[in-house]
């Protein structure tokens, strides 16, 4: 097999068999498209057909569904989801196999998933996420062809440009009626945005919504509408509530966590970037959410006010909103009940799709509006580059999501972690699996301290005028395994079980088999 090194130093081979030809990584922005959109195959619905279809089996004969086909799923359901398994439930029944699973992302509810790779149902994988027990087996090799990891912007960019055509997709609607008109905003399972069902129900050969929740026609506002929808499956429940959005979310009070925030937030403060208008984006993690506390705390303090929250949405965020303090909100994921609300009765709070939130080959994808972005890491290593993909022994249990379109999308990108996770680094000489590339990452943020990118002469200028707590890289480096301890290399095979790629198509790495 020949190889070519990628602009992170990784060997990427020239070809897999069940992907084709790969193209290194280049650099940030290093490829431009050239390519036209691609399109979903025209329909047309005879005058008074009924679009309702009795069982989820008479829908997939309709659709046309075949051997080797490629379906898709939308991940808004989360760890409630039961669509996916009910799917692939029913099209093992009918003797379909050789399927490409390409969802949003997976969760440590698609455990069933395995029993379908196995039995040749689902003969490979396309997404953004894949958690345990399923990434622990994928890891082991059973999947026939490499499972093929991308960012949420590269994914839309893929379904967009015709890399990833989908024939058919089902998508768990929680309010949804006799024509298709469906949102998330309602219903038993609301789940607040549908931002990640929009791609794949415009770019779809057919598209078949599943639903818990049948209303009146018409069902408004719709989040993707009945021009989209070819059919509609009642369901007795489409996913667990209490899994698909959390409650209020809970501040931290761990002290870990509450160090790596205030130097998160010391380092936005000082940026030069915290002034009236910026863009904000934040997760849902514990030191995430404390950065938010914080800053809303200044804002009220120097009367500064954010224009836009952006990417998943978390009650703080809409609180900011709801408290005058942040103009609007960009939704693509809603993450708890407050933001579920939220999206129903603010006028703006306004939903998006992934390819208006960080699609790289669009004249203005909402990631490029970014002043800050607050991102976990697995691993990060001393030329900058993030994993958070695998876990420090090589198994595949996370997701990249939108990490590698916010990190480079923002002025100011901030990595969040602890300096050790329960005896193991974070900060090595290289990391496991290059999923964001050094050049983007601008500021990591510890408990021990913080550290800026050399390419950052700027920002290392204001922080140390500032008297943050600055360290290099190496010095962190060092530090961690005087608290540790180096830990052994992982051994791998040559066996290839996972393609990540950049947000523009090319491979950043590879993900290789551990050696039992």
């Amino acid at each position: 097999m020949k190889y070519n090194v990628n602009a992170v130093g990784r060997e990427i081979p020239e070809y897999i068999e069940g992907f084709g030809e790969l193209v290194p990584f280049k650099g940030v922005d290093a490829i431009k498209p050239e390519k036209k959109k691609a399109g979903a195959k025209l329909r047309m619905r005879v005058q008074q057909e009924k679009k309702i279809i009795e069982t989820l089996e008479e829908a997939i004969k309709k659709s046309g569904l075949k051997d080797g086909m490629t379906i898709s799923f939308h991940h808004h359901m989360r760890n409630g989801d039961a669509v996916v398994n009910m799917v692939l439930d029913t099209i093992a029944k009918m003797g379909i196999k050789d399927i490409t699973l390409a969802p949003s992302s997976l969760g440590t509810c698609h455990e069933p998933v395995i029993g379908h790779i196995k039995s040749g149902v689902v003969t490979g994988i396309q997404s953004s996420g894949l958690r345990s027990p399923l990434g622990d087996e994928i890891s082991k090799g059973i999947l026939k062809k490499p499972v093929v990891i991308r960012s949420h912007g590269g994914r839309a960019r893929a379904v967009e440009d015709g890399e990833l055509h989908i024939d058919v997709t089902f998508l768990a609607a929680p309010s949804c009626d006799e024509m298709g008109n469906m949102n998330g905003r309602t219903g038993k399972s609301a789940c607040g945005s549908l931002g990640y069902a929009k791609v794949d129900a415009q770019y779809a050969d057919y598209v078949i919504a599943v639903t818990d929740n049948l209303v009146s026609f018409p069902n408004l506002p719709a989040s993707i509408d009945q021009t989209m929808v070819d059919a509609v499956v009642v369901v007795e429940s489409i996913g667990d509530p209490k899994k698909i959005v959390s409650g209020a979310v809970r501040e931290t009070k761990n002290p870990r966590d509450l160090l790596i925030a205030k130097n998160a937030f010391d380092a936005m403060i000082h940026s030069g970037y915290f002034k009236d208008g910026f863009v904000y984006q934040t997760g849902a993690g514990g030191a995430s959410l404390a950065v938010t506390k914080y800053l809303k705390e200044e804002m009220i303090k120097q009367g500064i006010k954010a224009s836009l929250g952006i990417g998943g949405i978390t009650g703080p965020l809409v609180d900011l909103h709801e408290q005058g303090l942040m103009d609007a909100l960009f939704d693509t994921q809603s993450f708890d009940l407050d933001a579920a609300r939220s999206i129903a009765v603010n006028p703006k709070h306004y939903e998006i799709s992934a390819s208006f939130y960080a699609n790289p080959n669009t004249p203005g994808p909402a990631v490029n509006n970014l002043d800050f972005v607050m991102l976990g890491a697995l691993e990060i290593d001393t030329d900058f580059n993030v994993n958070v993909m695998t876990k420090s022994n090589g198994v595949i249990n996370e997701a990249v999501g939108g990490h590698q379109d916010t990190a480079v999308g923002a002025k100011m990108s901030v990595i969040l972690a602890p300096l050790m996770r329960a005896r193991i680094p974070i900060i090595v000489d290289k990391v496991t699996t290059v999923c964001t590339p050094g050049e983007a990452v601008d500021v990591i943020c510890t408990d021990y301290g913080i550290v800026v990118n050399p390419r950052r002469q700027d920002l290392i200028d204001r922080f140390t005028k500032a008297g943050l707590n600055l360290k290099t890289i190496h010095e962190m480096k060092e530090l961690a395994e005087k608290l540790t301890g180096k830990p052994e290399a992982i051994e791998f095979t040559d066996e290839i079980v996972g393609i990540v790629e950049y947000r523009d198509g090319s491979i950043i790495d590879v993900i290789k088999k551990i050696k039992e």
